[in-house]
């Protein structure tokens, strides 16, 4: 027996599937597929917010040196207004690390809801539902190998 993939909540192996607290054989499977829910606005809105994390600081950065440069001030007061405008872009360095791990991570997690649907005889069932991309691609894809013809014998 080989095992495509196997989580707490999740297995599937060459000879059954077992999701959403149900078990079923391969050959009960008529038909797999995913349908995808409505996008989350608050999980883009999120992205967003931390994109606009990192770059506002930079762009008031870059105002200063750019006031600093172009309004007619004396030679201390310009290079202070450069230095603090340089010293507040390279400030938001360490953070925009961490912002865009972040944002990495949420594109992990999707915006979406998506289910795993099976076709059985006594009709659909749904086998999986998650809001988390990578976990859903990975679920997926094992079915998909699971389902192969030349893998079942």
């Amino acid at each position: 027996m080989t095992t495509y993939y196997r989580d707490p909540e999740v297995l599937i192996t060459s000879s059954g599937v077992w999701m959403n607290g149900r078990e079923f054989r391969l050959p009960e499977l008529i038909q797999v597929w995913y349908t995808k829910g409505a996008r989350s606005w608050g999980v883009i809105a999120w992205r967003g917010a931390l994109g606009l994390a990192v770059l506002l600081p930079l762009l008031v950065g870059a105002l200063a040196v750019l006031v600093a440069l172009l309004l007619d001030m004396s030679l201390g007061t310009t290079a202070a207004m450069v230095v603090g405008g340089i010293l507040v872009g390279l400030a938001v360095v360490p953070v925009a690390d961490l912002m865009l791990e972040r944002v990495d991570r949420s594109y992990d997690r999707g915006s979406r809801t998506l289910e795993i649907w099976g076709r059985v005889r006594g009709g659909d069932v749904l086998l999986m539902r998650t809001n988390n991309a990578q976990r859903f691609g990975r679920i997926y894809r094992a079915l998909q190998r699971a389902l192969e013809p030349a893998v079942r014998r």
